[in-house]
């Protein structure tokens, strides 16, 4: 029986938290988040069993929601500050910020280790919307390109479901236990 290989980086970390009861593209950051089993982030407005984003609402309210909980690198933030742009945790509404992790390198199923308890699960990719260019005009180009190959490039963070809940905290850890093999890159959710 093959044992998923858990990867522990030193500099893997929590960045930073946020979360918002209300519907809004950004979100505040916290000192902490909570995050319930099967729900989501406490308190957020995109915590449910069932899709809480509007355009999914809209097509299907009974669809499961695949989408409890929103990570980005920080690393991402650096990349679009190149370009002109200045991005601060929670302002793209990500949950969770990380640092020193490629988060778009995970497959499909893979575990985060968040801190002491917390464990997300990794379901795809979140496909970055034209509210991105009203919140910064000319940004949405910077999270969605094509590589030399014409594939497309999504650059605007991994969604995830809660697997056990916990506190989080910037500062905490981050550990990734892969699913096993063969792996199944991310797609939209």
């Amino acid at each position: 029986m093959d044992t998923a290989p858990q990867t522990t980086t030193a500099a893997a970390r929590v960045a930073a938290v946020a979360g918002n009861p209300e519907y809004s593209f950004t979100k505040p950051t916290r000192e902490h988040i909570t995050l319930l089993a099967g729900l989501g982030v406490e308190g957020d407005v995109h915590a449910g069993v069932t899709v809480k984003h509007r355009s999914r609402v809209a097509q299907d309210p009974t669809q499961p929601n695949l989408r409890q909980v929103h990570l980005i690198p920080s690393e991402l933030f650096e990349e679009v500050a190149r370009a002109g742009f200045t991005i601060e945790p929670g302002q793209l509404g990500e949950n969770v910020t990380t640092a020193g992790m490629d988060l778009l390198a995970l497959p499909t199923g893979a575990l985060l280790h968040l801190g002491e308890e917390a464990v997300v699960e990794v379901t795809g990719l979140r496909n970055p919307c034209r509210q991105i260019d009203g919140f910064r005009h000319g940004l949405l180009k910077q999270l969605v390109s094509r590589d030399d190959d014409g594939r497309v490039l999504r650059k605007g963070g991994i969604m995830g479901v809660v697997r056990h809940g916990g506190t989080i905290r910037p500062g905490d850890p981050v550990t990734v236990t892969l699913p096993p093999e063969p792996h199944v890159p991310l797609d939209l959710v």
